[in-house]
C-alpha cells in the first residue's frame, strides 16, 4: 500500500475543488477525526471541578492533555485521566503544543488578564481556541484574540455555556419571536457572596472585581432579554463594603442602568458581596421571570406561556457546550457563540466602568 501523508490528503480535497476542512479536523493518518482532542489551560477549580468531568461525559471531544506550572497537579492528573506524558505542557513549553496532533482544541481557563495571550498562542500553534469569560480585560484584546483565531485559519468561541442551554434558549424563542409582545423593560442581576481574600477575582491587575466576572451574565441578561444590543449606558455605580479586599477601584458590587433602542431600559446588579441570581423580563403580554437564570444545576422560570423548567445536572452544561462547539468545527460551521459575542460584552464592562468613574451617561 502507498503511504498516504496528511498533507497529500489535504491537497487533493483542494485540487479537487471540494469542501476544504479545517486540517485540525485529521487525524495524523489523513482520516478525519470523529472527536477532538482538547487541552486544558490552566486547572483551577473551574478546570477541575467542572470542565474535566463534563469532558467525561462529551460525546464529541475528550480530554487530550493539559497545562499548568504547578508539578504536582501534572501527576495527579495524569494518573487520575491516564494523559500521555507528550501531552501535559507548562506555561515556559506550551507553545510546543503546535507540534502534537493529538490536541486539537486548547481551552483557555485562567485568569482573564491571561486570556489574549494564551488564545493568541494557541491560534498561532495551529489550534482551535475556546476561552473562559470574561472574555479578556478589554475590547481592544478581544479583538487581538479575533484577529489571531482569523489570520491562523482557526475558530474561537467564549465558554457561555447558557447559550447552549434549553431554558436559556426558550426564554429567547419567546422574546425573539415576540410571542409576548414588545419588551418593555428588564431587570437581571448575579452574584455570590465571596469569601474569599487572595484570588485573582481581588486582584485588579488580573481581571478581579465583580462586573468582569459575573457581571458579564447580568449584561448577557439585559441583552438576551430584550434581543438588542445597548446603545448607552446611562449610569452606574461602584461600591464596596470589604474595603480592606476590594481596594483600588476594584469593584464588590456594581449596578448599572443600561438604554437600549426604543427607549427601553435594563437595571443590571453584579456582586461579590450577595447571593443574587434573577432575570425579569417585562412585556406586553406579561412577565418572563427566571430564577435563578444563570445556575450551573438548572434553570427555574416561567412565563404567561408556561413554566421554563428544562431538568438537568452537574456538568451537564458544560458537556453540552463543548460538544456543540465540538460540532462546529468537525462540521465547519460557525461558533454559536464566537469571539464578537465576548468582545460585545467587554464594551459594555469598559463602559460602565466609564460612566461610573465619570458620574455620566457614555454613549456605546
Amino acid at each position: 500500500m502507498h503511504t498516504i501523508s496528511r498533507r497529500n490528503v489535504l491537497k487533493t480535497i483542494a485540487l479537487g475543488g471540494g469542501v476544504i476542512l479545517s486540517p485540525s479536523v485529521f487525524s495524523a493518518f489523513g482520516r478525519k477525526k470523529d472527536k477532538l482532542g482538547v487541552a486544558l489551560v490552566g486547572l483551577g477549580n473551574y478546570s477541575t471541578n467542572l470542565l474535566a468531568p463534563a469532558l467525561q461525559q462529551t460525546k464529541h471531544c475528550y480530554l487530550a492533555g493539559i497545562v499548568t506550572g504547578t508539578p504536582a497537579k501534572a501527576v495527579s492528573w495524569k494518573e487520575k485521566y491516564n494523559i500521555p506524558d507528550k501531552n501535559i505542557y507548562n506555561y515556559e513549553n506550551f507553545d510546543r503544543i503546535a507540534n502534537n496532533p493529538d490536541i486539537d482544541v486548547v481551552y483557555v481557563v485562567l485568569p482573564p488578564s491571561m486570556h489574549a495571550e494564551y488564545s493568541i498562542r494557541a491560534a498561532n500553534a495551529g489550534k482551535h481556541v475556546w476561552c473562559e469569560k470574561p472574555m479578556a480585560i478589554s475590547e481592544k484584546e478581544c479583538q487581538a484574540m479575533i484577529d489571531a483565531c482569523k489570520k491562523n485559519k482557526r475558530s474561537l468561541a467564549i465558554g457561555y455555556r447558557l447559550h447552549h442551554e434549553p431554558n436559556t434558549q426558550e426564554y429567547r424563542r419567546i422574546v425573539n419571536n415576540k410571542l409576548l409582545g414588545n419588551i418593555r423593560y428588564v431587570n437581571c442581576a448575579a452574584g455570590y457572596r465571596d469569601g474569599r481574600t487572595d484570588h485573582w477575582k481581588q486582584k485588579k491587575e488580573m481581571g478581579g472585581g465583580a462586573l468582569y466576572d459575573m457581571g458579564v451574565y447580568a449584561i448577557q441578561g439585559a441583552r438576551l432579554g430584550t434581543a438588542m444590543e445597548p446603545t448607552a449606558v446611562l449610569s452606574a455605580a461602584i461600591s464596596t463594603t470589604r474595603p480592606e479586599i476590594y481596594k483600588n477601584g476594584l469593584d464588590e458590587t456594581t449596578v448599572a442602568k443600561l438604554e437600549f433602542p426604543g427607549g427601553i431600559t435594563a437595571d443590571i446588579k453584579t456582586s461579590f458581596g450577595e447571593n443574587i441570581n434573577f432575570l425579569d423580563i417585562t412585556c406586553e403580554k406579561g412577565e418572563i421571570k427566571l430564577a435563578p437564570y444563570s445556575g450551573y444545576n438548572g434553570i427555574k422560570g416561567s412565563s404567561p406561556l408556561g413554566e421554563i423548567h428544562h431538568v438537568y445536572s452537574v456538568p451537564w452544561q458544560q458537556a453540552r457546550q463543548m460538544d456543540d462547539d465540538s460540532l462546529s468545527i468537525l462540521q465547519n460551521k460557525p461558533m454559536l457563540v464566537p469571539g464578537e459575542e465576548g468582545l460585545r460584552d467587554i464594551r459594555i464592562v469598559e463602559a460602565i466602568y466609564k460612566s461610573a468613574a465619570s458620574k455620566q451617561a457614555v454613549r456605546l
